[in-house]
């Protein structure tokens, strides 16, 4: 009996954006070795990493609808098919207040988190072959309020909210989206700023008591990414330790103590 490798992207064409550094960069090279062909999207040069992982690099804007457009029908027209798009470029406009916040802070958070993963799927069904699967960078600030991030948490609820609609109006090519709803998980991004007290209260407040790592979630975009999880289509997944389960004893415990 032939082996049967479980969870390969063997021949499978992937565009990832956000591709150059944290969970983008843990992903191009966790889907890289499933055997995908990867089209790196990003405004950071990842040219060294394409080389690296045998796919290609492309600089996008990936707010701008016209570049988004422009970067599925390149790779594309360069592999000749296209079966996965992971829209996972993220931005945040520092950490303020509600009452502090500004226009620009919705209009940067919209325009890369919530635009992005729009243009996406708006020209997914007319570049991602029958049976693609499209994964989307949301999180669990997308769930819940989080102080000191209105901008950042409402444009990731819009995520989900993009994710199920899509999922509806693709099942008829047999397109699935889900996105996948992380922590706060340990890249640069999440290290820039005065987060630092939000960080130490997460990591009290997890029951498994540390934040993701950034491989963690390539690991849930690749599963989602394969064609062994076919009937999986418009969830929001969690990948937040167990936070959204609840309060731990042992949380309560540091809790009451201090």
């Amino acid at each position: 009996m032939q082996e049967k490798s479980f969870f390969s992207l063997e021949s499978e064409v992937a565009v990832i954006t956000g591709g150059a550094s944290g969970i983008g960069l843990e992903t191009v090279r966790r889907l890289a070795d499933a055997g995908a062909k990867l089209v790196i999207a990003d405004l950071q040069d990842a040219s060294s990493l394409a080389e690296e992982v045998g796919g290609i690099f492309l600089k996008t804007d990936v707010s701008d609808e016209q570049e988004v457009l422009s970067l599925l029908q390149t790779a594309r027209e360069h592999f000749g098919k296209l079966d996965i798009l992971v829209s996972n470029a993220g931005v945040f406009a520092d950490y303020k207040l509600l009452s502090e916040s500004k226009a620009e802070d919705f209009d940067f958070c919209y325009s890369v988190n919530t635009k992005s993963v729009a243009w996406g799927l708006k020209y997914a069904g007319q570049f991602i072959n029958e049976g693609g699967r499209i994964i989307n960078t949301a999180s669990s600030a997308a769930t819940q309020g989080v102080i000191s991030l209105a901008s950042y948490v409402a444009s990731k609820y819009a995520v989900i909210g993009l994710t199920k609609t899509a999922a509806l109006e693709l099942a008829e090519k047999n397109i699935r989206v889900n996105c996948i709803c992380p922590g706060t998980v340990d890249t640069p991004m999440a290290n820039e700023g005065e987060g630092d007290y939000l960080l130490d209260a997460e990591k009290t407040l997890v029951p498994l008591g540390r934040i993701c790592r950034a491989e963690e979630a390539a690991a849930l975009i690749h599963f989602l990414a394969a064609k062994d999880c076919d009937f999986i289509n418009g969830q929001a997944i969690m990948l937040d330790g167990g936070l959204s389960a609840g309060i731990s004893e042992k949380t309560f415990e540091k809790l009451s103590a201090s």
